[in-house]
């Protein structure tokens, strides 16, 4: 709290003309140096000025209540002191005014963000909080090196514009007067994924989010001159998948869409693809290719031909459905949108046959659409996000439902160098991304360490009491056996009788310690081998880095996941682990590393 020329208090005077007398009388005092002046206004307030750092203000009390008594004791009176000296509160010293880096942050559906009913603002404020504190203390030798300042988080709102629309009038004349309040929150919340598969509201949305992240950021650098720091995103549920779907469609700096790495091709490369003729050849109809050359009819063309149109060319029945079902399911791949094609990567071709036949004749009617997915035209940012932050993110799943089996391990964004995909295991939106990088592979998610460092207590003591249930399993085994083998064991032949009472004892001794011995070192070189497993190849998307993140659940979750699942959800703004990810993911970029190691 800064100090300020005149007394600090929490009340504002009303009038102006009883500040004007205040303070020519505290004046008055100053200069005369005569203290305990009474100052009484005309509406019964009572200021006692005792030196030049204290004051008494007794307020006016009521005349007499309802009942009509009069009370006869003055007010509670309120301390006023001058300069901050002697304060008992804690004062805030302040953000940093250095900012490193700057990150947008992108809600989900409905205009609430937790289960506080919170707008995106509020709970930005919250994440920038929680990351000044962690900063603090696992950054402490950097920001006494002075090397760090901190991150700015800027919140992004596009539901308000979106249901500005007038949507909200239309879907009220239609909504039924029965259960009002839930109808209200489905129409107000829910519907937004509703929207966002819209032709003309997908496009409402991806407009709002990248014209106000770019008008933000210029909006910043007008503020911030001095501003030379990179610049991340970050999106919570539904927000993920709207960033997701712009970064797959931006354009690299030269502008090179047909950049092999970066944006693939809306059209599929033609070179190596066969010609009409090739294929009227593997449909045993070449004899009507002379027809489609007369007509000067190529691939393309027969693609949007009608059974009308090869009848009125004299092709027979037979032939013309061949062609027709053959030619429409191959323009299902010929043509994407670049959403599609970038997450499809260069070996996607071979997965466009296994499309719907609805698709296909969707791809046949709208060259741009693909698989389900509307067509929309993507507005370019202004800048080059570093990371891309998914908190709670349905992208999974919706690339699964538009019909995107595999992602291809050399695709990565063309502007975004990162990618993490951070979940709470609990939280019923979040689906992963690397099946379906690697769908040929199970392994298990990056383990989000506790910022307090180790895995939280109730997580070890699951997996100690694992591995002892699995070592008694194993030692209980080794005795099943060995007790069947003595059991089924012949007995030795009296010729062996001279053999010492010693050896025979040390060979059963041997016998029964062997199956022990086998189940320990098959539980050791279980665990030797699970700890030296090669890391997982998970493509491009970030980097070759891990790409799903998981958050450790508190002790109180792990008793019922389906109580908290709704929590799960919503936990992300708050959560001291997942700012901490963040925060060392963009620090690193800058080669500052944590005070302790986060592994």
């Amino acid at each position: 709290m800064p100090k300020r020329h005149g007394f600090l208090s929490t009340r504002t005077i009303p009038s102006s003309s009883k500040r004007r007398t205040a303070l020519e009388t505290y004046m008055l005092a100053v200069t005369l140096d005569e203290w305990k002046k009474k100052l009484e206004s005309p509406n019964r307030e009572i200021i006692i000025l005792h030196n030049p750092k204290l004051m008494v203000h007794y307020q006016p009390v009521a005349g007499s209540d309802e009942w009509g008594a009069t009370p006869t004791e003055q007010g509670r009176p309120r301390t006023v002191k001058r300069g901050v000296e002697n304060i008992s509160v804690d004062i805030h010293c302040g953000e940093p005014s250095q900012i490193d880096h700057l990150v947008f942050v992108v809600h989900g559906i409905g205009p609430a963000c937790d289960l506080r009913f919170r707008s995106i603002v509020q709970c930005v404020n919250d994440f920038r909080s929680v990351s000044l504190n962690l900063l603090q203390t696992h950054f402490k030798k950097a920001q006494e090196n002075q090397q760090i300042g901190r991150v700015e988080f800027l919140p992004v709102n596009w539901h308000s514009p979106l249901h500005s629309t007038g949507v909200d009038v239309d879907l009220q004349r239609i909504t039924l007067p029965s259960i009002n309040r839930l109808r209200h929150f489905t129409n107000d919340t829910i519907l937004d994924v509703f929207f966002y598969n819209s032709p003309t509201y997908c496009q409402t949305i991806v407009d709002t989010v990248a014209s106000e992240m770019n008008r933000i950021y210029t909006l910043f650098l007008q503020r911030n001159p001095d501003f030379k720091g990179g610049v991340s995103i970050a999106g919570h549920s539904l927000g993920s998948l709207i960033l997701f779907d712009i970064l797959t469609n931006q354009k690299d700096s030269v502008g090179d869409i047909d950049s092999d790495k970066d944006v693939l091709n809306v059209t599929m490369d033609q070179g190596d693809a066969p010609t009409l003729e090739e294929d009227l050849k593997k449909l045993h109809l070449s004899e009507w290719f002379p027809v489609f050359e007369k007509e000067k009819v190529d691939k393309e063309a027969l693609a949007l031909c009608t059974e009308k149109d090869l009848q009125e060319m004299g092709i027979p029945l037979g032939p013309r459905k061949k062609i027709l079902n053959y030619f429409r399911s191959d323009s299902a791949g010929v043509s994407r949108s670049p959403a599609l094609s970038a997450a499809c990567g260069p070996s996607s071709p071979a997965e466009a046959a296994s499309c719907s036949a609805t698709a296909a004749h969707r791809a046949r009617d709208c060259p741009d659409v693909s698989i389900g997915q509307v067509s929309v035209k993507y507005p370019r940012l202004i800048y080059k996000p570093e990371i891309f932050f998914a908190f709670g993110s349905p992208i999974g799943m919706f690339l699964t439902v538009r019909g995107l089996k595999r992602i291809d391990p050399n695709y990565k964004f063309p502007t975004c160098k990162g990618f993490f995909n951070i979940y709470h295991p609990f939280d019923p939106v979040a689906y992963r991304i690397e099946p379906m990088v690697v769908p040929g592979v199970e392994f298990e998610p990056m383990l989000i360490p506790h910022h307090k460092g180790r895995k939280r207590m109730h997580l070890e003591l699951r997996e100690g009491l694992s591995r002892m249930s699995m070592d008694l399993k194993n030692n209980l085994l080794g005795s099943l056996r060995m007790a069947w083998k003595s059991f089924t064991r012949a007995p030795y032949p009296a010729l062996q009788a001279s053999e010492s009472a010693e050896e025979v004892e040390a060979e059963a001794e041997a016998s029964v310690e062997k199956p022990c011995d086998a189940g320990a070192e098959d539980s050791s070189a279980a665990a030797a081998a699970k700890a030296a497993a090669p890391p997982v190849n998970v493509g491009m998307l970030n980097g070759g880095q891990r790409i799903d993140y998981v958050l450790q659940e508190k002790p109180i979750e792990s008793f019922n996941e389906y109580l908290f699942a709704l929590q799960s959800h919503l936990c992300y703004w708050e959560s001291e682990d997942t700012v901490l990810l963040v925060l060392k993911e963009i620090y690193l970029t800058q080669g500052v590393c944590l005070d302790q190691p986060f592994q």
